[in-house]
């Protein structure tokens, strides 16, 4: 019965973190929202937002992050939020910035493989030990037929505990010829992987040289 009770709690704790992530998201975009860390505490849940302007989520006088405390107290029930701002020091190494990168790309109607073959050169060049861009769905003009272009490049865990080591994201565009899905993996600079030992690989030339 308390494992019963122990684990409904863990759901629900994953739920409402999940739905925190999201509205965080929609409304500090122009923020640069990245990523939120929640850790609950006796007394209070600390609340960590990553973003590229910090001033756009702190507010004048602390007026919005006043406001978003009193949103996740009173819309999410979180107990007692202390919220605090993190400015992102590389964004080209925040997956869902970079996949929002490749959303707003390819909405103005950029090449799709061009694009990610230099946005994974921009990533492998700022220290990662893998990357792996995904976009699939209608990659062209009206009338084309649904497609996938994955491009990755260095060490890219696909199964078991090791995949809990990368940071990963997930974003849709939709320009005017239809849906396209995105899916952003990146292994940081420095990670220690338990079975291996994992060092950053020289670019290949035809990923070195995407969008020159």
């Amino acid at each position: 019965m308390i494992l019963m009770v122990i684990e409904r709690k863990f759901i629900e704790d994953a739920i409402v973190k999940d739905k925190v992530s999201k509205y965080l998201e929609k409304n500090l975009t122009r923020a640069g929202f990245s990523r939120v860390e929640i850790q609950k505490t006796p007394l209070l849940t600390r609340i960590t937002v990553y973003v590229t302007t910090p001033g756009k989520v702190i507010g004048r006088g602390g007026e919005t992050i006043n406001l978003l405390t009193d949103t996740l107290k009173n819309k999410f029930h979180v107990d007692n939020p202390q919220i605090s701002v993190a400015e992102v020091t590389n964004p080209r190494l925040e997956p869902r910035l970079v996949a929002r990168y490749v959303a707003n790309s390819l909405e103005r109607g950029a090449n799709a493989r061009s694009l990610l073959h230099s946005v994974v050169r921009d990533i492998m060049m700022n220290g990662a030990l893998g990357a792996e861009v995904i976009a699939s769905g209608k990659l062209a003009a009206k009338g084309a037929k649904k497609r996938k272009i994955k491009v990755r490049l260095g060490y890219m865990p696909m199964a078991g505990d090791t995949v809990k080591l990368v940071d990963a994201a997930a974003l849709a565009a939709y320009p005017k010829y239809g849906a396209i899905g995105i899916k952003v993996r990146i292994v940081q600079p420095g990670t220690i992987f338990p079975d291996r030992q994992v060092k950053q690989i020289e670019l290949p030339k035809n990923i070195a040289a995407a969008g020159q």
